[in-house]
């Protein structure tokens, strides 16, 4: 079993035993973090659903980043990233959401060099974002940050309580 199966599977065990449900938004990983999930065994049980935003206007209209926000720092940042993961839940009617945005190469975007990526988290408390950077050819980079997503979001449901 590969790390990305192994992280997978024990993200939606955890899920499961707390009764959490989750969105995704990928646009660096353009769907490969919901792919991973929903290869699991009792995904169904968890996986609301995702969004694929790999262009800006989908991060907007879709997903509700808003558009000051995208003029200002474009679409590989922190803030971009949990508002990302806050459109997930909420357009998918999740408890937590998880995003990811950045640049996998072979060129630079938005000003960021090639391996910037960032992970956005969000739970009813809010969201938040995780700076990375990974180096690796674009294939290599996109599967490190979907293990990134992938651990964030165990690291997230382990902060979560049991729900009686």
């Amino acid at each position: 079993m590969s790390n990305l199966h192994r992280i997978a599977s024990e993200t939606v065990a955890a899920a499961i035993a707390r009764g959490v449900t989750v969105a995704t938004a990928e646009s660096l990983t353009a769907g490969m973090v919901t792919a991973m999930l929903a290869d699991t065994a009792g995904a169904s049980a968890i996986l609301r659903g995702g969004v694929v935003s790999y262009s800006n206007s989908v991060k907007r209209d879709i997903l509700r980043v808003p558009q000051e926000l995208l003029d200002a720092v474009g679409s590989v940042d922190g803030d971009v990233a949990a508002a990302m993961a806050e459109g997930a839940r909420n357009a998918c009617g999740a408890d937590l959401g998880v995003s990811t945005t950045g640049v996998a190469g072979p060129n630079g975007h938005d000003g960021k060099p090639v391996g910037t990526v960032f992970i956005g988290i969000a739970t009813a408390q809010g969201a938040t974002s995780y700076p990375y950077s990974f180096e690796g050819t674009r294939a290599e980079i996109r599967a490190l940050a979907c293990e990134a997503a992938l651990a964030r979001l165990q690291e997230a449901l382990a902060s979560l309580s049991y729900r009686e």
